[in-house]
């Protein structure tokens, strides 16, 4: 296994960035401050209890848990405790989920779900499970021979497919919760209504317009079962789409504003970067675009 504080690092020799990194940790001086990374981040906690801040909400853990991050999504963990695990990072032009969701199916389980916290609690089985993994790719970082890329790939792919299996089986555990709420039904109706029209409708007085409900309601009712206001949830899932079509096409920012329901590119370019902290160009540069005949 990795020795302590020991890291591998994959770069890409076209840009020279960062493609891959593993490394271990003992602590969590690594993430004791926010982080606002330009690629995927996953936080492997074999042991160790604290706070994961993540979007400016707090969640609590204990024991063996895992932490997945998407590109400047802000994050950062509080312990007292000594942590134990592995973190994993690695670029969009290493392995764009978007383009391999038939594949691996973690974009909207793993990252850039909007309504569940950004982590996975494992089991003891579950840790040694994903630690076997880890051994292997550990193993490749270390073998510069042929086709090390490929392998690597396919030992993330096996990770990610994995940890979304073991997100997906605890789901039921919250749907159970929910039905014993009161108020399962708008929840479901509001997820559903922020998915069909995010592009359009873009205040929490329009969603609760369409759910005939007061604006004041439904924000309680957001914040109690997904512990972020309504606005919260419009904004993320506005800015999901904005990412997803700055990496995957060559469309002008303007466009993109547009197809967003944004007249004023500039007053969009505003709202990006309140909510992302990076301009849409720069997020665009440094996370990466599909290049024409990509």
């Amino acid at each position: 296994m990795l020795n302590a504080h020991q890291t591998y690092t994959l770069i890409n020799p076209g840009n020279r960035k960062l493609a891959f990194k593993i490394f271990s940790f003992e602590d969590n001086s690594s993430f004791d401050h926010i982080q606002r990374l330009n690629y995927y981040s996953l936080l492997f906690i074999k042991e160790g209890n604290g706070k994961l801040i993540a979007d400016f909400s707090e969640f609590s853990f204990t024991g063996s848990s895992l932490f997945c991050f998407s590109p400047y999504q802000p994050f950062m963990v509080d312990s007292e405790e000594p942590l134990e695990g592995f973190a994993i990072n690695f670029h969009p032009d290493f392995f764009c989920i978007h383009k391999h969701q038939k594949e691996v199916a973690c974009n909207g389980v793993l990252f850039n779900d909007i309504y569940t916290p950004p982590m996975v609690l494992l089991k003891k089985e579950d840790v040694h499970h994903l630690e076997t993994i880890i051994e292997q790719i550990l193993v490749e970082m270390q073998n510069l021979q042929l086709a090390q890329y490929e392998l690597l790939l396919s030992y993330l792919k096996i990770f990610l497919i994995t940890a979304s299996r073991l997100k997906v089986d605890q789901n039921p555990l919250a749907k159970n919760k929910l039905q014993n709420a009161k108020e399962p039904f708008i929840l479901q109706t509001l997820k559903d209504a922020i998915e069909s029209h995010y592009k359009t409708k873009h205040t929490a007085s329009d969603y609760a317009s369409l759910l005939n409900i007061s604006p004041k309601a439904l924000t309680k009712i957001t914040k109690k079962h997904f512990n972020k206001t309504l606005t919260d949830l419009i904004s993320e899932r506005i800015i999901i789409e904005a990412k997803r079509e700055l990496y995957l096409t060559n469309k002008s920012v303007k466009e993109i504003a547009y197809e967003l329901g944004y007249d004023d590119e500039y007053y969009f370019s505003r709202f990006f970067k309140v909510n992302a902290d990076v301009s849409p160009q720069l997020y665009r540069e440094t996370v990466g675009f599909a290049r024409i005949n990509a």
